[in-house]
């Protein structure tokens, strides 16, 4: 099959990737982690105004990291949303930990904290808060924060999609859970094409999660390690291609709250179709999300049109791999109706305006 000739998602280089990565392997380097990694996590903090943020190997193993360092294991539970990517849950099942599948809110996709089954599990840990396509419950991070305090939980930040927006207190997404994590795999709003990232304010657990991340080590260049842990480190090489990145996020940013703003007024009159809405202050849209009954053939038309399109995240629960009884409707709705169009931070206006004539066109 011939690719798209406007694709859902495409990642975004240019010269300068380019240019930083010959002078990087001019300099004979080790490749391995070292400085470029630190220079990435400055950036990295600088922009999320975390006091710690740690480079790990993928966003999955981030997830990991996070809950490994808190001792979650065997026995214990860890409430996640029935909407989100896979690898939520899974980090969890990796720990031998029990995830407890909750339903999100239809006007946001995160988790409903009203649909938490009561009363809460003793064996309880932890709440993962997936902040879907950078947006916030309706209640906003409070209403999370104060669950938690009266259940004896902890507030982890699923940011993979987040980077670059904001609660409405001005606060980063990812920094007010005592730990958040991101992605930079090919999707993403930046990336090196692997390599996820875990902030935290408080320099306590950044310790522990550098030392997890590094063999259970003290430091780095020794052989003693007081603590488990295992190799969640990226490269340098990756890094070098995450700083040119981290150079024009704040762009990036801007751009995807056009490409929203474009296909939002496009659309707009189309009955047959929802947009997502984002408070544009404060998200940046990663993906363009809608929901639309007649999913399967809008994608079979805008395919004949040379349109990529890619169907949202199925209901956790039922996923083969996991195959959990219950019922979550709003997660149910959108695995069978919800609707990724065309997202890259490069797509032009035309572009935008061509998928939304041929989306209209299907309609009328």
């Amino acid at each position: 099959m011939n690719s798209p000739r406007i694709p859902q998602m495409i990642p975004y280089f240019d010269n300068l990737e380019a240019e930083a990565l010959q002078k990087y392997m001019e300099s004979n380097p080790f490749l391995t982690e070292y400085d470029k990694t630190q220079q990435l996590e400055d950036l990295i903090c600088e922009f999320t105004g975390a006091r710690n943020a740690i480079m790990v190997s993928n966003g999955t193993m981030s997830l990991v990291a996070m809950m490994a360092v808190l001792g979650i294991g065997p026995g214990d539970k860890v409430y996640v949303p029935n909407y989100t990517m896979i690898a939520t849950v899974n980090a969890v099942k990796i720990l031998g930990a029990e995830p407890i599948f909750v339903d999100v809110e239809e006007g946001t996709l995160c988790i409903n904290i009203d649909s938490i089954p009561l009363p809460v599990h003793k064996q309880s840990k932890a709440i993962i808060f997936v902040s879907a396509n950078g947006r916030s419950s309706s209640n906003g991070f409070e209403e999370i924060s104060n669950f938690a305090v009266e259940n004896n939980l902890i507030v982890l930040e699923d940011s993979a999609q987040s980077l670059g927006s904001y609660y409405s207190d001005g606060k980063h997404k990812g920094t007010k859970g005592l730990m958040g994590s991101f992605s930079f795999s090919v999707p993403k709003i930046i990336t090196m094409g692997q390599g996820g990232c875990i902030v935290t304010n408080d320099n306590e657990v950044a310790a522990k999660v550098r030392s997890f991340k590094d063999f259970g080590r003290t430091q780095g260049g020794n052989d003693f390690h007081p603590l488990f842990g295992l190799n969640l480190k990226i490269t340098d090489l990756q890094a070098v291609i995450g700083i040119v990145q981290m150079s024009k996020l704040s762009s990036r940013v801007q751009r995807k709250k056009e490409i929203w703003t474009r296909y939002q007024k496009n659309l707009s009159a189309n009955s047959n179709i929802h947009v997502f809405d984002h408070d544009l202050d404060f998200v940046s849209p990663w993906f363009i999300d809608v929901v639309t009954m007649e999913r399967e053939s809008l994608i079979e038309h805008l395919a004949k049109n040379s349109i990529g399109s890619r169907r949202m995240y199925p209901p956790i629960n039922q996923q083969p791999s996991i195959s959990f009884p219950g019922s979550f409707p709003v997660s149910e709705k959108i695995g069978e109706f919800g609707l990724w169009l065309p997202s890259y931070v490069q797509i032009t206006n035309e572009e935008i305006d061509e998928v939304c004539d041929a989306i209209n066109g299907f309609y009328s």
